[in-house]
């Protein structure tokens, strides 16, 4: 049986393959064994090399994050099995041929590895074709997770005999693995604040830069020194830009200039894979105009109401929308919004502002898990999300909080002048919008706040070393710096 005919890449140098110890993947093994309600083999497939022009000239490896948390090995072209029926786990991938090891040197097995990760059975990644149709010939189920690489989509379907529409992730597996995996073990919140004192360093970076004729490339570019100065990765790609506005910036070429504000959007990613993500916005000189002042003041009481609701048993849902409720309560107050907060969330009119959910899930993956389907890990079959509606729909995590949990807290207010337009136009909540000032600040741009949180029984615990956020505090630190 073929295995998908795209040429499999010489795997990269990965003799610092970190690792948590040897029972920490076999425990998590056997409590997925435990808890899943299902008989049959679940599959794992784990990321490959991907081209960016042509087969030896690769992006930067990256393990999928399910991948990694079972069996913690970082080389691409692997897969693992886990046979629920006879209680076996198996690991198929190949050794170094005599090419590889001219090319790139003798490294550490792949039998190696797989004893740090308590898996003593090791197989050709070519056997998993021969160990799955054997399974499927006498009617055993296959459980898979939803695939996002390319390769792995047209594998799946040459391994199952599937189309791609017709691809069934398995929902047990789905559940059993976000139920385990939103609870953060110890070890694992260290990780994170591992990544979070290096984002400090960051952002404090990008603060001492952020001065008139400076390119936001210059910025970028410095922060992920600092990044890899510390043998990380960037979580995510950097949104570092004075047109606050535009949610996910990732346009880089704009000269800072007085006057305005940067939005610095930035992570990143330790060895072992663990994500921060963090959020400050700052005036281009040294200190805010009374304008910037005053909104940038709605968002920080909006940041700091949300992050007093959380602890366990809160739905985050109900978190969102109080810091909607601030934001619309600091907006009234300025003139920008008008009539009662409240009836403003309610008929949606702050969405206006704040077109995006308050936050997410963040662990192993900026926004964690989210591979596996935003039904399963930011709400449940018992309180789905169920909307369109414009705003929440972008609301990535919405239910119930427990303890271990580790999310972001991100509000903000973003100035749309498509949207203001458009909006305008319509006379779309006019009772609540004061169009006329609207309309003066349409080129302002965006304000936003994040920091990342673990949830406990009775309240949070803010993570990573707390990083200035007040108005007094950054003008201080730019003054002097």
């Amino acid at each position: 049986m073929r295995i998908c005919q795209a040429k499999l890449l010489p795997w990269v140098n990965q003799t610092n393959n970190a690792m948590f110890s040897t029972d920490t993947y076999k425990r998590r093994r056997e409590v997925l064994q435990q808890n899943i309600q299902a008989k049959g083999i679940l599959l794992f497939l784990g990321n490959i090399e991907n081209p960016i022009n042509f087969a030896d000239n690769a992006s930067h490896f990256r393990q999928d994050s399910t991948f990694l948390y079972y069996f913690g090995i970082q080389q691409p072209h692997l897969a693992a099995i886990i046979d629920l029926d006879e209680n076996k786990t198996i690991v198929f991938g190949d050794e170094m041929s005599m090419d590889a090891i001219v090319w790139m040197g003798r490294q550490e097995t792949l039998k190696e590895k797989c004893e740090k990760a308590g898996v003593v059975e090791t197989r050709a990644y070519a056997d998993l074709a021969i160990y799955l149709a054997t399974a499927m010939s006498v009617k055993r189920n296959i459980h898979y997770l939803p695939p996002y690489q390319s390769f792995n989509k047209i594998l799946l379907s040459e391994l199952l005999h599937i189309s791609i529409v017709d691809f069934k992730p398995s929902v047990p597996m789905i559940q059993a693995i976000v139920a385990q995996r939103e609870i953060k073990e110890a070890q694992e919140i260290l990780q994170i604040e591992e990544a979070l004192k290096v984002s400090n360093q960051m952002h404090l970076l990008a603060m001492r830069m952020a001065k008139p004729g400076v390119k936001e490339y210059e910025i970028v570019s410095a922060i992920q020194n600092v990044a890899g100065s510390h043998n990380c990765e960037l979580a995510y790609n950097s949104i570092v830009t004075i047109n606050g506005g535009i949610l996910h910036n990732h346009y880089k070429m704009n000269t800072l200039q007085s006057g305005k504000l940067l939005l610095n959007d930035s992570g990143c990613e330790t060895p072992m894979g663990y994500a921060s993500d963090l959020t400050r916005t700052y005036p281009v000189d040294k200190t805010f105009t009374p304008e910037q002042r005053d909104l940038y003041n709605v968002v920080l009481n909006s940041f700091e109401g949300a992050k007093a609701e959380l602890k366990a048993g809160v739905k985050y849902k109900n978190v969102h929308l109080k810091a909607c409720e601030i934001l619309a309560e600091g907006l009234i107050d300025l003139g920008f919004m008008k009539g009662n907060a409240q009836d403003a969330v309610a008929n949606h009119a702050h969405t206006m502002f704040f077109q995006c959910g308050l936050g997410h899930m963040m662990g192993l993956d900026v926004h964690d898990m989210e591979d596996l389907g935003e039904q399963y890990v930011g709400y449940t079959a018992e309180d789905p999300k169920n909307t369109k509606q414009f705003g929440i729909k972008s609301l990535r995590l919405g239910k119930e909080l427990k303890a271990g949990h580790v999310l972001t807290v991100e509000p903000g207010i973003y100035f749309i002048p498509e949207l203001i337009e458009m909006w305008e136009a319509e006379k779309k909540y006019a009772e609540f919008i004061n169009y006329d000032k609207v309309k003066q600040f349409a080129h302002f741009g965006g304000i936003r706040i994040e920091d990342n949180f673990l949830i406990k029984e009775n309240g949070y615990q803010y993570l990573g070393p707390e990083l200035i956020r007040t108005v007094a505090e950054i003008e201080d630190y730019k003054a002097n710096n």
